[in-house]
């Protein structure tokens, strides 16, 4: 059985079982950067890995689906009786609550009457698309098409499946209950017919538009709109853009997750953007002015004469907007002193003058650290 080689949700995400929705959601942006399809091009255990922690937080960040992980873990208990995965697409447990009353002879969830099942309207499934956008279009928002397919009723026998001019007729195997019920003792017990798939009827002409299923697998266009500050992985919700429900049921949703591709300088903190900036040893010794690049252009910044190697600077209101529209992230500026490589001679002895017109006040590391010296072994 597959679900056998899966890992634990909680494991995959390296949570706790009593992990609040907020450190779930932290845990899976943390690891999906660490294995994203975009960082790691045709590494494929990458991309495997990255699939898993998807799963897993599809499972985690929903408390109904959260909730049935926990009590039941991968394994249904009434698997077999109408089972499946209990986390299918659909969303709900895979099996028939009416199916497991029916087997105790108590007939459906309506009544104790063991009569036949009332077939009601029943939802649509949902879908799920993955939608890539530029790191700038996360920060920014934009407003994005694509194309997905998606099952929809035959507009040629309007999601009936038989011919047009044609009607399914009552199913011989179950006379219409749509339940095949056999009796042991004091024990009755009744399972979906498998003749119909518990509907009753069964369609003797099928249509030649879909060939019976009463669905047809259409390409559709859908637009949304991506809000500015979006972040890696998280969804937008497209209400009714799933499946069709079935027998008047309503439409499932369309969940867009999206998945920013990273920037060739910029990385992103919450709301910040962390920029490495790589500094001459002039410019660190005597300060000045730099053109710092921004989401929105250049900014001029001027660094103090003295600056050390990995000195941080912070550029207010040059960062990311937040998702509810309030406030604004700032540039978080790094600089790196590059030590200058291949002088020539005239280049050398210019260091060399100046490095024997030194006192020692103007290195405080290297002045405190020769006095700890002197300490130790004085």
């Amino acid at each position: 059985m597959a679900n056998e080689k899966k890992r634990d949700y909680y494991e995959v995400l390296g949570v706790q079982k009593n992990a609040t929705a907020d450190e779930i959601k932290r845990a899976f942006r943390l690891k999906a950067k660490e294995c994203h399809p975009d960082t790691h091009p045709g590494d494929k255990e990458a991309e495997a890995r990255f699939k898993e922690l998807n799963e897993a937080n599809e499972v985690l960040s929903d408390p109904d689906k959260r909730a049935r992980y926990d009590q039941f873990g991968f394994e249904d208990p009434m698997q077999g009786m109408g089972g499946g995965n209990p986390f299918n697409g659909a969303g709900g447990f895979g099996f028939d609550m009416d199916d497991i009353f029916s087997m105790f002879g108590m007939g459906g969830m309506g009544g104790m009457g063991g009569g036949r099942r009332q077939a009601g309207p029943v939802q649509g499934s949902n879908l799920r698309y993955e939608l890539r956008i530029s790191f700038e279009e996360a920060a920014n928002g934009c407003e994005k098409s694509f194309e997905f397919y998606r099952s929809e009723l035959c507009d040629t026998c309007k999601g009936t499946g038989a011919k047009p001019g044609t009607s399914p007729v009552t199913c011989s195997a179950c006379k219409g209950t749509g339940q095949i019920r056999t009796t042991s003792g004091w024990m009755s017990m009744a399972r979906t017919c498998p003749n119909c798939q518990g509907t009753g009827k069964v369609i003797q002409d099928k249509c030649p538009g879909c060939g019976g299923s009463g669905r047809k697998r259409m390409r559709r266009t859908a637009t949304v709109r991506v809000p500015a500050g979006i972040d890696d992985g998280q969804t937008i919700v497209v209400n009714g853009g799933g499946e069709p429900g079935l027998r008047g049921g309503p439409n499932g949703d369309l969940y867009v997750t999206v998945l920013v591709k990273p920037h060739k300088i910029f990385q992103r903190d919450g709301n910040n953007l962390l920029l490495d900036f790589p500094i001459s040893f002039t410019q660190a010794a005597l300060g000045g002015e730099l053109d710092v690049p921004t989401l929105h252009g250049s900014v001029k910044y001027r660094i103090p004469e003295g600056t050390q190697p990995e000195t941080e600077f912070r550029i207010k209101g040059e960062g990311i907007p937040g998702l509810n529209g309030r406030g604004k992230g700032d540039l978080l500026l790094t600089v790196h002193v590059e030590v200058p490589k291949r002088l020539n001679e005239k280049q050398k002895e210019l260091l060399r003058q100046f490095e024997a017109s030194t006192t020692g006040r103007e290195y405080e590391k290297g002045k405190s650290f020769m006095d700890k010296i002197k300490s130790a072994f004085n």
